[in-house]
């Protein structure tokens, strides 16, 4: 449950609906807006500025890179000096014309760990920030997307895509761009330098570098390309399946169907081990070759050399340096086959980030928007239409009705028919494709909800779903997401209104017992009742409840439905439901809309409606006595 401007809103979970067709089951759950009149304001700028993507997001790595060479280069140096230093010792010169090469050993030494480090240092710290900037856009879009726009994702996919998937865009800069261009840089260096000693010397590492370096990595990536771009989507599955076996594991094991999803989670669990073990064999390729190319380079260097001593072209005393610094500058390149299955695997990262953050957003925030008015009742509906992203026809066609202040109204229908589409237009997390939404109807203030932000007209129009988010706190601090400076007294009036007080005064910690995770402490009725008094506490000018008595027994249910209607007397508020019987009570609501396929197709008072045989309410509340009478029957 999120909160917006002192106010709760509840978000679709996983046993919730799926907006785009009511009653399915989604595996989705729906990241919530939130602001407070007491807290920092947050603007939604228009979608042009909130489509960053990773690549624009690149961290500058040229300090990293001159480091992370410095420090390679440190290392050749080191080991070309030692060499030079051992060869001429052992001619057992003066001391003192050794304390140059000495100096040298200790200072490359020392440099290798300090530009290492230093390396290290900054550029985790480059990348971990804009890990930071691209964790937090995504976050932004999944916010914005949901709800309507989130059924395209599961929520194991998602949560692999926001942890893992940014995690691996860090492996493209860490482990591709920046060893790719400090590998360059020192090979050319090595290569150079080298032949400054022996010309053939340097051709002969420079035809080694270039093949550990390029031709190796183009090898592996040719061979496993494929192979690590198919790890995300198959890390992405195989989170979604254990997501999905561990919160529905209850009635999975009702259902008899466990073991099928056990048997999909080690079924997904293989295929990306599978994927796993054939990176590692390519892996494995690419080091044996470059372990063989730099032997042979080494061999071949050292060869170079004893011609160029036997010619004269080479004083014996480098020769070790001729044999030593191939081996130190094949560590520049070692890692390169690494990089390009890093790479690949980043590629198909970002792709499946890029459809996130460039996913359409199913409510277009306006421009420059307009203040709502002081005093927003009524609120005037007309010829509402509204269809989900990618869908071909509209969930919701020529809906028509006025909300005045204490005016009650229920929706009803069968699953299917639009009833939460209507909530969710309403809301402004979906937007309309035709009609109307008019905030203070016949004033001289009046606003189209369209002009008005979204965070603005769920300031003033708020949700109690079916499936209300319990977070694993206590009942004071689950009360007070929807006003955090609510005193006691205003808590325990949310409670005694949502029918939940003397249960609560039961309690040994009161208001401070711990509900557990997701509520599992309270039974669902009771659960309902907590979102209740903390919608009520929000204090919305217009309450919609959605399927609040869903998925209860049917006496809870109908307990519940009574309890939600006296607590809601005198507010303006509409009741989305499938059970008409707490709607039977004389005065319960002022109008019934009955809707079909996203259409009104019948609209009056409960008296009028079920006292005409020819009516579709009349048929429904038939039906639903039918249908209770069979359970009684059951249960006795």
């Amino acid at each position: 449950m999120g909160t917006e401007g002192g106010v709760v809103r509840d978000y679709r979970t996983a046993n919730g609906e799926n907006p785009a067709h009511e009653g399915r089951q989604s595996d989705n759950r729906a990241a919530p807006r939130s602001t407070h009149p007491g807290s920092r304001p947050r603007n939604h700028p228009p979608e042009s500025n909130h489509r960053p993507s990773p690549a624009r997001s690149a961290p500058r790595l040229g300090p990293a890179t001159t480091l992370g060479t410095a420090a390679l280069l440190s290392a050749v140096a080191l080991m070309a000096t030692s060499g030079y230093l051992i060869s001429y010792a052992s001619e057992m010169p003066p001391v003192l014309y050794l304390m140059m090469a000495v100096t040298a050993v200790r200072a490359f030494g020392i440099g290798r760990s300090v530009f290492r480090y230093a390396e290290r240092l900054v550029s985790h710290d480059a990348v971990l920030r804009t890990l930071g900037t691209i964790r937090t856009a995504v976050y932004a879009r999944l916010e914005q997307l949901a709800p309507a726009g989130l059924p395209a994702f599961r929520r194991g996919d998602l949560l692999s895509r926001l942890v893992a998937d940014v995690d691996a865009v860090q492996d493209h800069y860490l482990r591709w761009r920046l060893p790719a261009s400090i590998a360059a840089a020192v090979s050319v260096v090595s290569a150079v330098g080298l032949g400054l000693f022996l010309p053939a010397a340097g051709a002969v590492l420079a035809v080694g570098l270039l093949l550990a370096g390029a031709v190796v990595p183009a090898v592996a990536a040719r061979l496993s390309g494929r192979t690590e771009r198919r790890q995300a989507p198959a890390r992405g599955e195989l989170a979604n399946t254990v997501v999905d076996t561990f919160t529905g594991t209850a009635e999975l094991t009702v259902a008899g169907a466990l073991p099928r999803r056990l048997a999909a989670v080690r079924a997904a669990d293989a295929d990306l081990t599978a994927l796993a073990g054939r990176s590692a064999a390519t892996t494995a390729l690419g080091a044996g070759l470059v372990a063989l190319l730099t032997g042979l380079t080494v061999t071949a260097a050292a060869a170079a050399g004893l011609r160029g001593v036997a010619s004269g072209a080479l004083a014996p005393v480098c020769l070790a340096v001729v044999v030593l610094t191939p081996l130190a500058a094949f560590e520049a390149v070692a890692g390169m086959p690494l990089a390009v299955q890093a790479r690949e695997r980043s590629r198909a990262a970002r792709a499946r980030l890029a459809d996130v953050l460039e996913a359409p957003l199913p409510v277009a925030e306006p421009a420059a928007p307009v203040p709502l008015p002081a005093e927003p009742l009524p609120i005037a509906v007309r010829g509402l239409s509204a269809r989900y992203p990618g869908g071909e026809r509209d969930a919701l066609s020529d809906v028509s009705l006025t909300l005045s202040a204490g005016r009650r109204i229920a929706v009803v229908g069968p699953s299917g028919s639009g009833k939460s589409t209507l909530a969710l237009t309403l809301l402004r997390f979906l937007d309309r494709t035709a009609g109307t939404v008019t905030l203070a109807d016949g004033c001289p203030q009046a606003v189209d909800s369209a002009r008005a932000s979204s965070d603005d007209v769920r300031r003033v129009i708020g949700l109690c779903a079916q499936d209300a988010h319990v977070f694993d706190s206590s009942l004071r601090e689950n009360l007070r997401l929807a006003r955090p400076g609510a005193t006691d007294e205003e808590l325990r009036a949310a409670l005694a209104s949502a029918r939940l007080l003397d249960w609560a005064d039961t309690l040994p910690a009161g208001l401070d017992t711990m509900v557990g995770e997701h509520g599992g402490r309270l039974s669902g009725g009771q659960r309902q009742r907590l979102a209740l008094a903390r919608a009520l506490l929000a204090d919305f000018p217009v309450l919609v409840l959605d399927e609040p008595a869903e998925h209860l027994d049917l006496p809870t249910a109908d307990a519940l439905t009574a309890d939600l209607l006296a607590a809601t007397a005198g507010r303006t508020t509409l009741l989305i439901t499938h059970r008409l019987a707490g709607l039977a009570a004389p005065g319960a609501v002022d109008e019934i809309l009955v809707l079909d396929r996203g259409r009104v197709v019948e609209r009056g008072g409960w008296a009028d409606l079920t006292a005409d045989p020819g009516s579709r309410l009349h048929a429904m509340w038939q039906r639903e006595q039918e249908a209770d009478g069979l359970l009684l029957l059951d249960a006795r």
